[in-house]
């Protein structure tokens, strides 16, 4: 089992940058690793995801040109580069990682993950 901390979230001006981290306590080469958000009185919602390697990345309609996955293993984290932040963008982000993940369909899917962070808040003023 692998622990994840992210950091990185606060608030910023609409069309502002930021950027999330998610730190894994062991080895995150081994996991799938996917950002989701959850606004007041909304369901969770995919945001973005990437493969064990890197090689493949996956980013909801909604974030695409704007928000961009990576990570970097070697030093056991991920990250997802916000620009042009929207008030709607608002929400609380939640890092999150699991090993079994096979078919693309799962990548965005929150009950396929079975490791979560604690989020981190994100708020957009207008």
């Amino acid at each position: 089992q692998v622990q994840l901390v992210e950091s990185g979230g606060g608030l910023v001006q609409a069309g502002g940058s930021l950027r999330l981290s998610c730190a894994a306590s062991g080895r995150i080469s081994d996991y799938t690793v996917g950002w989701f958000r959850q606004a007041p009185g909304k369901e969770r919602e995919f945001v973005a995801a990437i493969s064990r390697r890197g090689g493949n990345k996956y980013h909801a309609n909604f974030v695409k040109g704007r928000f961009t996955i990576s990570r970097d293993n070697a030093r056991n984290t991920a990250y997802l580069q916000m620009n042009s932040l929207k008030p709607e963008d608002t929400a609380v982000y939640y890092c999150a990682a699991d090993e079994d993940i096979k078919y693309g369909f799962e990548y965005y899917s929150p009950g396929k993950y079975d490791q979560w962070g604690q989020g981190t808040q994100v708020t957009v003023s207008s």
